[in-house]
């Protein structure tokens, strides 16, 4: 045998003897007819042996579709494979074609094709609740492989011979999602079944799956689902989607306050919040938002929607509402005249407000700490010029990106560089055009170098490692103070901005000087 590396040079040049086990029978055989005279004969055949010799290299085992790169396939092949594809999505398909493995040159790709298909379905499910039910079929072998359950049930020592199995806890889509990734390895998830997917992964231990479910929420996580999510978390025991929702509700608490998913949580989850010490939003949002879950969950009772009704599904929950801490003006236009308090309560909190010796409450008293902005300043110094800084109804912008993410919650803007003045500033916050968040108030300069702060309505969350654009149209004196020996990447805290010019800045501001020295934030 002569041996040869893939570049056809010689290795070694073996021989060897080789006596096949046919050819020692047929030996045997003739020497047998020979009687015992031949006995002698016969024992000096050479034993048979039987070697395995395995030939290492250290070039990388190749799989099948290493070996058979899949090439496109003929029109008639390839309106076959399409049909295939399109057969699974739909429910209790065949493939009638023969040699249909022929098409697919992978096991992976030969396994998907089984996906949500009658072919060789040795079990069914029967998937959602009555009235709504899908049946789907499935094959134990597959499921046992990406599922500990499903193994256990199909193959554990308790394991059950059933052709159908009821599944009424789980959403059809959600089932036919998690049996997409067994089959095919492949994640399809959507925002109106991805708790319900989450839900399913869980149940049935498919880890891989849970975590891209939670990674899809944490990427789709907003004010207006962060109350409900956090609700889900708790229940599906991921602390750090958990987190992610506080560090939401915390920074933007009158939006997720007001949000429709609010009033979707659970009692549990409306204590949670009601008692947390950071929420950052005046007392008289907390109260309004509490009324609106209690209306809600008068009607998940099936109660009429009383005063009386909605205390009493809020319970010992609504002295959690820190009251005597609201503004007076919230507490007599809002609170007292709610008919959620009673007499007693309405008086003794005005006394709380007005009397030297205050009453024993029953509500917090203790204002919530809320959240303390963190600023960003990125210029190293500020001047002022006779000529410098205008502004005649032009617009100072930068670009900026951060590495963690951030809730902007307003900039700091340099003032009169002549004395006291007033200004009026429009603020913006855009991403790719589109914009964020704006708004229009006003602010007083002293006529010192300080900066002063203008705020959006609600903070504006800031993802990571994608640039956004600030921008600000002021109005006022024409003269104020700049900043210059601007920095292209400034750490504040735990968070890293970069900085760069923007094409929408008209008056002047860029990287190294101008306006906007200061984005203020919460992380």
């Amino acid at each position: 045998i002569l041996m040869v590396d893939e570049k056809g040079k010689n290795m070694k040049c073996l021989t060897f003897f080789l006596m096949l086990p046919e050819t020692v029978k047929n030996r045997s055989k003739k020497n047998s007819k020979k009687g015992s005279s031949s006995s002698n004969s016969s024992s000096k055949l050479p034993p048979v042996c039987y070697e395995i010799i395995t030939l290492k290299t250290k070039k990388k085992k190749k799989m099948a579709a290493d070996i058979f790169p899949r090439k496109k396939p003929a029109n008639t092949n390839a309106t076959a494979v399409q049909q295939y594809h399109q057969q699974n999505l739909n429910n209790n398909n065949t493939i009638p074609a023969p040699n249909w493995q022929g098409l697919y040159p992978t096991i992976r790709e030969r396994n998907a094709v089984m996906f949500n298909n009658d072919l060789m379905a040795d079990v069914h499910f029967v998937v959602g609740p009555p009235g709504g039910t899908q049946r789907l079929p499935g094959h134990k072998y597959v499921l046992a492989v990406g599922s500990s359950v499903f193994h256990a049930m199909f193959y554990g020592e308790l394991a059950e011979d059933k052709d159908e199995i009821r599944i009424p806890d789980v959403e059809p889509a959600a089932f036919l999602a998690m049996l997409k990734y067994i089959y095919c390895d492949e994640i399809d998830l959507a925002a109106d079944t991805v708790l319900a997917t989450l839900y399913a992964a869980k149940k049935y231990i498919v880890p891989h799956l849970a975590r891209a479910c939670v990674n899809f929420l944490e990427t789709s996580l907003s004010a207006k689902n962060a109350c409900v999510l956090l609700s889900q978390s708790c229940l599906f025991e991921e602390p750090d989607l958990t987190q992610r929702c506080w560090e939401v509700i915390d920074a933007q608490a009158e939006l997720a306050l007001k949000s429709e998913g609010f009033c979707d949580i659970d009692f549990q989850t409306l204590e949670s919040i009601l008692r947390r010490e950071t929420l950052n939003a005046k007392e008289i949002v907390v109260f309004e938002a509490a009324l609106n879950w209690a209306e809600v969950e008068c009607q998940r009772q099936e109660l009429t929607a009383t005063i009386e009704n909605k205390r009493k599904v809020l319970g010992k929950a609504l002295y959690l509402i820190r009251i005597p801490t609201m503004a007076l003006d919230d507490f007599a236009n809002g609170a007292a005249q709610s008919g959620i308090l009673t007499l007693n309560e309405t008086n003794d909190i005005f006394l709380w407000y007005t009397a030297a010796k205050k009453p024993e409450l029953q509500f917090v008293s203790k204002p919530r700490k809320g959240l303390v902005p963190q600023r960003c300043h990125r210029f190293q110094s500020c001047a002022y010029r006779s000529n410098q800084w205008r502004y005649r109804g032009r617009c100072d912008s930068i670009q900026f990106a951060v590495d963690k993410r951030v809730f902007i919650a307003g900039f700091g803007l340099y003032g009169s560089s002549c004395g006291s003045a007033e200004y009026s500033a429009k603020i913006e916050l855009k991403r790719q055009g589109v914009i964020l968040g704006q708004n229009l108030s006003k602010y007083f300069s002293d006529g010192s170098s300080n900066t002063f702060p203008v705020w959006f309505e609600y903070p504006v969350q800031i993802e990571p490692d994608t640039f956004y654009t600030a921008s600000v149209i002021l109005d006022g004196n024409e003269l104020s103070y700049f900043g210059q020996e601007g920095m292209t990447e400034v750490q504040c805290g735990k968070v890293t901005v970069q900085f760069q010019c923007s094409s929408d800045s008209t008056n002047g501001t860029g990287v190294q000087g101008g306006q906007i020295p200061e984005l203020i934030f919460y992380a």
